[in-house]
């Protein structure tokens, strides 16, 4: 069986070119990772495997790509990308990966909630621009941090922060416990946390879960953290809000729009440190990313349950 590895990066492509022929009965072929999707049909002529990093896969196009069995979707999110429902439709299972970036991820919340705290952006910002612009940051320990669903990676970053002398408050849509976190109703860790991270997956039900109501019940001044996805924000709340100082300042690696594009309202604002949906790329976890996509292909080429 043919895969087509449609947009793969450099470091994803060699770690793949590695792996690839372990995988008995396999051929694979590359595409860029500035693929459109209009091109997606020639990129998967003669696949029967697509392997997917973050391009989107509609449905009108998939349709066009005759012999396609198999998506391997080299994430959780998706959903974001494509309609899994309506692809099954059509006959072809989309495979996601979950895991293999938790602690990646969890460093780059922690990093962001840092560079939220401290200001760093807007100083370096300054500095380059001939300014000695020294801010008043706020100390995390002794802080309280909100965790708006709890998985691996909202997991990692509460140990993280525990060990940072936070206290931690967390919020999940089915009942969970963890050491050191206590799990309150969203109401309350909205209202007492002084930072709030975002570790929802994105579905119908989550999707604007940090509505302009709920932002209005955070405290005042609270910094958010999102390395989650961006549709589960309200954005045009959200900008309100750090505008009036209900938010004192929003770190963010992903966004309603991807790439972010050229003068988007976020780009203008001071308190906003912006990270370009990088919180998972890291050399270790890429390698787990990559091995998990070819045991994907493995059981679908053996023709055995996924």
């Amino acid at each position: 069986m043919h895969a087509a590895f449609i947009d793969a990066n450099p470091a994803l492509r060699a770690i793949a070119e590695r792996l690839g022929p372990t995988v008995p009965g396999l051929t694979l072929s590359f595409g860029h990772p500035g693929i459109l999707p209009a091109a997606l049909p020639e990129a998967l002529a003669g696949a029967g495997i697509a392997v997917i990093d973050h391009t989107a896969f509609p449905i009108e196009i998939a349709r066009r790509c005759t012999g396609l069995t198999d998506v391997v979707f080299l994430g959780t999110g998706a959903r974001s990308y494509m309609d899994p429902e309506a692809l099954a439709g059509i006959g072809v299972a989309v495979h996601i990966i979950k895991g293999y970036g938790d602690t990646a991820v969890a460093e780059c919340a922690i990093g962001l909630l840092f560079a939220a705290a401290r200001g760093f952006a807007a100083m370096d910002r300054g500095m380059r621009a001939g300014q000695w612009l020294r801010t008043e940051g706020s100390q995390l320990g002794g802080k309280t941090l909100g965790l708006v669903g709890f998985g691996g990676i909202a997991a990692e970053t509460a140990r993280m922060a525990l060990g940072l002398g936070m206290q931690v408050l967390a919020w999940n849509r089915t009942p969970k416990a963890h050491p050191g976190v206590e799990f309150v109703p969203i109401g309350r860790l909205l209202g007492e946390s002084d930072a709030v991270s975002m570790h929802l997956l994105l579905n119908d039900e989550t999707r604007g879960f940090l509505s302009r109501e709920r932002i209005a019940a955070m405290r005042r001044g609270a910094l958010l953290v999102n390395t989650a996805r961006g549709a589960l924000v309200d954005e045009a709340a959200m900008i309100e809000a750090l505008a009036s100082g209900q938010l004192g300042h929003a770190a963010l690696d992903v966004f309603e729009v991807e790439p972010l594009p050229a003068g988007h309202v976020l780009t203008t604002l001071p308190n906003v440190t912006l990270s370009a949906h990088s919180g998972f790329r890291t050399p270790e976890a890429n390698q787990r990313l990559i091995e998990a996509a070819f045991d994907h292909c493995r059981r679908i080429v053996g023709k055995t349950p996924t």
